[in-house]
């Protein structure tokens, strides 16, 4: 286990989780995402490896924001072996529900697979989140991205090909820090910060929009997709 300091964390703690392997060999099967139109309508699917570029089409993910009882947010750093974004703080996890999997379903998935991670009820904060931003070197994040929050008093335990670090930071201190330029964090989650601050001051007081504001393709994917 290694731990670090951090301007205004709290309990920071960074420490690789076990592999898992199969007959003695590492067994990863190919990874979709979920092509989508403009309005938001599934048209495909291609390989995750290959989606991010110069001219990354609209696909379907999500944002997930995990806090505990004391209002602390779970920040990660992304691992610096990620495509997009390497080595960036960021909310807690992100992702991109498979073919015929539910949201909830896709944020517990890569919880688990990230930080060793089981919430609880898990809610949903921005049906309607989406972007395009773009890295310096040219690659770009083009996402239909609807935003979830959720709460947890377990453990958790990294994923190094996934997260460098992870630690607890208070929710009023992480907003005000990432409003105000003190904290760079990911250009997704500074856009959803700004939003998220307007549901108010504390994430347990929250309310929970209606699945049915989700894309169409949030329904489109469960219900054609599963066969």
């Amino acid at each position: 286990m290694a731990t670090a300091n951090h301007p205004g964390s709290q309990d920071m703690i960074s420490r690789p989780r076990d592999s898992h392997r199969s007959g003695g060999a590492a067994v990863k099967a190919p990874e979709l995402v979920i092509l989508l139109s403009p309005s938001g309508d599934i048209i495909g699917t291609t390989p995750k490896a290959t989606v991010h570029g110069p001219q990354t089409p609209l696909h379907l993910a999500f944002s997930s924001y995990v806090f505990d009882d004391l209002d602390r947010l779970l920040v990660t750093r992304r691992a610096l072996e990620k495509t997009t974004w390497p080595g960036v703080l960021t909310n807690t996890c992100c992702g991109h529900p498979a073919p015929g999997e539910d949201f909830r379903e896709a944020i517990t998935r890569r919880l688990v697979q990230e930080l060793g991670l089981r919430v609880g009820r898990i809610d949903l904060a921005l049906p309607k989140f989406r972007y395009r931003c773009v890295m310096d070197d040219g690659t770009v994040e083009n996402e239909i991205c609807p935003v979830f929050f959720t709460r947890t008093s377990g453990p958790f335990q990294i994923n190094p090909e996934e997260v460098a670090e992870a630690f607890w930071f208070p929710w009023s201190n992480f907003v005000e820090d990432v409003m105000s330029g003190a904290l760079a964090i990911s250009p997704w989650a500074r856009l959803q910060v700004e939003q998220l601050r307007a549901l108010g001051p504390s994430p347990r007081n929250w309310p929970s929009a209606p699945d049915e504001e989700l894309p169409p393709a949030a329904r489109q994917n469960t219900a054609s997709l599963a066969s």
